[in-house]
């Protein structure tokens, strides 16, 4: 396990270096940052107070020195002040993880308790009602784009069902007090595709389980239905969906940009890549890439873990 976990750490770092080079790398063929400050492309400045500015930006030095100054930053926990903001990028970071943590913490509940147990019943009584219901929920779940179940979702919950006069669920924000209504929408317009992915891994993986000879052992000594499916079936048929479904949250946690901007959440996709992209503020910009990159490596390697605990026939070597 140690050798392993050192070998990820390794890769791990050599990933980060990488990934954050391309972004450096492109973040420096897009517009000059300092047009943020002078939006007449230089105009009304004189080519000193433009040298200046670019100096106290640090684009007066070459390329591959500002990459070290900025990974060396980074790697000690400085990851710079935003241009726009004029802020520190940890504190808008820090700032907008909870509201995306709670959204992708919704979602993937969601996804979770509607895709594997469907799997499971789809499987289990393969070609039957409950299996064709199944795969025609995937179906829409995993055709229909977020954006599009989102809009679709509102126009039901929040204009065409309207007990009273007044909407059932809200069409978007987060209200500073925890409000479970505030999540349903967005949470089920994150949560579906994703639904939709595990309950066909879900599926796939218990039919091979299901045709295996030990499971036919199994039912041929008499071992109750119960058991051979939740205890030797299931068990074993996790290890496909397990990987999925925390590579899906790792994801959600770098921002659901697009259930964010369509339900207005003021999450880190949203409030800060997006509006970092549009205003090319490459420090906020590279600090979020470089946290998305850490929070994925650290849920891959997660998954991996969660292998030898589902199946201890696996080891990490």
């Amino acid at each position: 396990m140690l050798r392993f976990l050192a070998g990820r750490l390794f890769s791990s770092f050599l990933s980060i270096i990488g990934a954050t080079l391309a972004v450096f790398t492109l973040t420096n063929f897009h517009n000059d940052p300092r047009l943020l400050f002078v939006p007449d492309s230089g105009n009304g400045i004189t080519q000193e107070q433009w040298d200046k500015l670019g100096e106290r930006l640090g684009m007066n030095k070459p390329f591959h020195e500002r990459y070290i100054d900025w990974i060396g930053r980074t790697l000690r926990g400085d990851l710079g002040i935003s241009l726009a903001r004029q802020m520190a990028v940890t504190d808008i970071v820090m700032a907008k993880i909870p509201a995306t943590l709670e959204l992708a913490l919704g979602g993937w509940i969601f996804a979770i308790a509607l895709g594997i147990p469907t799997g499971v019943v789809a499987a289990v009584f393969r070609g039957s009602f409950w299996d064709y219901l199944a795969r025609g929920a995937a179906l829409v779940g995993q055709a229909a784009p977020p954006f599009v179940t989102g809009l679709v979702l509102i126009y039901i919950f929040n204009q065409w069902i309207t007990p009273g006069g007044e909407p059932l669920l809200p069409a978007g924000g987060r209200k500073p007090e925890f409000d479970v209504k505030d999540y349903v929408l967005p949470c089920i317009a994150l949560g579906w595709g994703a639904a939709a992915a595990l309950m066909r891994l879900t599926r796939s993986s218990m039919l091979e389980i299901l045709d295996s000879e030990y499971i036919r052992l199994a039912r041929a000594k008499g071992v109750s239905f119960t058991t051979v499916i939740f205890k030797h079936a299931l068990r074993n048929a996790l290890i496909a969906p397990v990987t999925s479904a925390l590579l899906i949250f790792s994801g959600w946690l770098n921002g659901a940009l697009v259930v964010e901007i369509i339900f207005s959440w003021p999450g880190i996709g949203y409030d800060a890549l997006y509006r970092a992209v549009n205003d090319n503020d490459f420090p906020l910009l590279l600090g979020t890439v470089f946290v998305f990159i850490l929070i994925y490596l650290i849920f891959a390697t997660i998954a991996d873990i969660a292998y030898t605990i589902i199946d201890p026939r696996v080891r990490l070597n």
